[in-house]
């Protein structure tokens, strides 16, 4: 039996319209030079064009990977929490989602599980380009946390999470949001501004 091996990373810096930035290409570039030395048998995207110009950026270092888009991967809101759960903060983010907004993004967010958050019959390793609150509810669901623990994660563009699931055993968080591969002034965009390490 195999070990299913997860690189998982948010897209790139995008423009309010979804693009990549130039500096959005830089960082997938230089995720792409790091995951070059993996066995990589796929990299799935989010059909979003910020996704997909991200895997392409990876696929120019990764010439032999092959490329697909996986709609599981879409940006979605994958739990809505009721109030009880809901931090104050977040309070005003979850207005006007209705009901059948809220049961489509769960609907995904069990598709998602599904399809990439188990082990594999033959040991794998795969590139997830997607968006942060995936990146949160993969990380969530591995450590077998509440759902409404993702509202507490976040990720840097491109930041590199490691996910392994092996039979039998708990999935393991390798890395969360590792930032290495990138220079100071390309870290941390796609949070607030404020002080960072």
């Amino acid at each position: 039996m195999g070990t299913r091996y997860l690189y998982i990373a948010r897209h790139g810096a995008a423009d309010a319209f979804g693009q990549l930035t130039p500096a959005g290409r830089s960082q997938a570039g230089l995720l792409g030079e790091r995951l070059a030395a993996m066995p990589l048998d796929a990299i799935w995207h989010s059909p979003l064009p910020r996704a997909a110009a991200t895997a392409a950026e990876l696929a120019r270092r990764l010439p032999a990977v092959p490329v697909a888009a996986a709609h599981e991967l879409i940006d979605h809101v994958p739990y809505v929490p009721d109030a009880a759960e809901r931090p104050p903060v977040w309070a005003g983010f979850f207005d006007g989602f209705d009901e059948a907004e809220a049961a489509e993004g769960h609907q995904l967010a069990r598709a998602l599980v599904a399809r990439f958050a188990k082990p594999a019959d033959a040991t794998t390793h795969e590139v997830l380009i997607t968006h942060a609150y995936q990146v949160a509810w993969l990380v969530c669901h591995a450590l077998d946390a509440p759902p409404a623990r993702w509202l507490g994660l976040n990720s840097a563009n491109t930041g590199l999470t490691v996910i392994e699931y092996r039979h039998g055993q708990p999935a393991a968080i390798v890395m969360f949001n590792d930032l290495s591969h990138l220079p100071a002034d390309l870290r941390w965009t796609g949070f607030p501004d404020g002080a960072r390490p």
